[in-house]
């Protein structure tokens, strides 16, 4: 993934102009408590916003939060929505999240949210409250190793043992978790460190000798590249969420006009690349479009910007675009060649690869000038054979494909959506279009049922003016839906669709197809109503509004859009046979992709 740079953000995410500005350095040390050392750390890096749950270790902290007039907190039902929210809050603005957990159960019950930030390179601080340090390693009540539990999940993690330290720590996180490649870093503080008094003084000096991330890419892998893009026949740009992260979405878009080339956007991407642009050919991977699939498979140069090759996009990583070379450009160097040898690696930020890659793909064009009517041709004939689409249900059930699709018409481009995981990510992912960067909010890489609602939350918080849609399956929904609660309380109006097929939709279309149909514990019984989720939004302070029938849509989502001082959720009952297509099962190659169910290999060696 790639690092945030300073380029010019006007018309990809929301200008450093329109957010909280950092206080201004203090001019003399002041006395205060390492809580109050914490607080004003927080105003001091412009932090507008924390999501979290007081409780014994960190209840120190909680006194002077009280009292600031910059930092809102968010008091949340679980600390799980308290992590997801802090990721909605950096994806749709751009800016580090942050989060606050007790010792003990509290910090545990962020793992989840850290993995799911780690997994998608999102920058967030979490802030957790341990055990005074003469009962650390004792056992004592409420105390846990969080750091060694989180060290495989964070991009860094730190006990804080001097409250002298604490502007330090704080400062220090905010700069790793935002630059590099992005991730989430957490700063565990002892009770009596944050009980202690101390003096104040920003900005500290950071201390962080080793920590260099390489932006600027080398000059001679990028006229290679550029090369290598001059004389393809079959290229493609295979688009990750890093582009994204680096905020070069407007670079990339004069890359792929200058080369001619097509572009796949893979989940964490979508939106970097307009969805109604003449070149974007739809996502690639395990529920991807097949043109995309096919011309990664049939591609003579992949460029890969911001992407990892992970298992989700390759299939059967041994048969995978098996006659392309491979330039592979990433801020994070441990991802270069991890999965796919690359031909020309390239080390460095998004945003500086690309603008200097423009440059030496003009300077090569002057000489030679790629031909790519033929492969322009088969992709044409591709798309036209295999469009995506869906069959409405024979039982005369409301297609979930058709609400959702229904819901990006009505609410637009300009709106934030997110997704929990399943069969209704994939249609949201496929059927609502993107054409702006920080419109699509996700859990990729770890896959988290219940991040859509704490997601949104968070999201919603970060950007008021947007409207922020949660699409969420009744099995994702069940998991954090108590968030509602909170979004009512604080008077943040997110919409939710819920999906409700009555199942484990996901887990049951692979039962379908590759357990014979033997639906072991699937049957979530929503479509009994029980629980009735009209009645348990009203419970959490929302508006519940239910759709059964393919007429009624439009009108229930309009209702929903005029409603604007309390959160919405829509209760979508849908059939349980809907399938998420096309399909490349797990462990299979992409030549293996399916149309539908009976359709496999849907491509012969030779790519007819």
């Amino acid at each position: 993934m790639t690092s945030v740079t300073s380029r010019d953000l006007s018309n990809e995410m929301p200008s450093p102009r329109q957010l909280p500005r950092p206080a201004p350095p203090v001019g003399a040390p002041v006395r205060v408590t390492g809580a109050q050392s914490l607080v004003r750390s927080l105003e001091a890096l412009g932090c507008e916003a924390v999501f979290g749950i007081p409780g014994g270790t960190i209840l120190p902290a909680y006194d002077p939060l009280l009292d600031s007039t910059r930092v809102r907190h968010v008091l949340v039902r679980h600390e799980q929505g308290a992590g997801h929210a802090a990721t909605g809050y950096a994806q749709a603005t751009g800016r580090v999240g942050v989060c606050m957990a007790t010792s003990g159960p509290g910090a545990t019950n962020l793992v989840t949210p850290l993995a799911d930030a780690h997994m998608d390179s999102v920058p967030v601080v979490a802030i957790t409250g341990q055990q005074t340090r003469a009962l650390i390693g004792t056992d004592a009540f409420q105390e846990a190793d969080i750091t060694g539990i989180t060290m495989p999940i964070t991009k860094h993690n730190m006990l804080v043992k001097d409250p002298a330290d604490i502007p330090r720590a704080i400062a220090e996180a905010f700069h790793l978790a935002a630059t590099g490649r992005p991730g989430p870093v957490l700063v565990d503080i002892p009770k009596d460190v944050l009980q202690e008094q101390t003096s104040f003084l920003w900005p500290p000096e950071l201390r962080l000798p080793g920590y260099r991330p390489t932006t600027r890419p080398h000059g001679k892998q990028i006229r290679e590249a550029a090369r290598l893009i001059a004389h393809a026949r079959r290229p493609v740009l295979y688009v990750g969420g890093g582009v994204i992260k680096a905020r070069a979405t407007a670079a990339l878009r004069e890359l792929a006009e200058l080369t001619g080339a097509p572009v796949v956007t893979t989940l964490m991407a979508r939106g970097a690349f307009p969805d109604s642009h003449s070149q974007h050919l739809g996502m690639p991977g395990m529920h991807g479009t097949v043109a995309a699939v096919a011309s990664m498979q049939r591609a003579d140069l992949l460029v890969a910007l911001g992407a990892r090759f992970d298992d989700r996009v390759t299939g059967q990583l041994s048969s995978f675009a098996p006659g392309a070379a491979v330039v592979h450009a990433d801020i994070d160097p441990a991802e270069i060649s991890k999965n796919r040898r690359a031909d020309v690696p390239i080390v460095g930020d998004c945003a500086e690869v690309i603008s200097e890659l423009i440059d030496a793909v003009r300077a090569e064009f002057q000489a030679t000038s790629p031909d790519l009517d033929a492969w322009w041709q088969q992709l044409r004939n591709w798309q036209q054979t295999f469009p995506l689409g869906y069959d409405r249900p024979t039982d005369g059930m409301l297609a979930p494909q058709y609400a959702i699709e229904r819901i990006g018409a009505l609410v637009g481009p300009e709106a934030i959506y997110t997704a929990g995981v399943g069969q209704h990510q994939m249609w949201a992912a496929q059927f609502i279009k993107y054409e702006k960067p920080g419109s699509w909010i996700n859990s990729g890489g770890l896959g988290t049922m219940g991040f859509a609602v704490p997601a949104a939350m968070g999201a919603k918080l970060g950007r008021p003016d947007v409207a922020v849609w949660a699409i969420d399956g009744d099995g994702s929904f069940q998991m954090t839906n108590q968030e509602l609660a909170t979004c009512a309380i604080e008077h943040i109006p997110i919409k939710v669709a819920v999906i409700n097929n009555g199942s484990l939709g996901m887990v049951r279309q692979w039962q379908n197809l590759f357990y014979s149909e033997r639906y072991s514990q699937t049957d979530l019984g929503t479509h009994s109503r029980i629980p009735d989720f009209v009645k348990l939004a009203e419970a959490l302070g929302c508006v519940g509004l239910r759709c059964e029938a393919e007429p009624d849509v439009d009108k229930v989502i309009k209702q929903a859009i005029e409603i604007d001082d309390r959160p919405v959720v829509i209760d979508f009952v849908v059939g349980k046979d809907a399938q998420v297509w096309p399909m490349v099962a797990a462990g299979t190659g992409n030549n293996d992709i399916m149309a539908a169910r009976d359709i496999r290999p849907l491509f012969d060696e030779d790519g007819s």
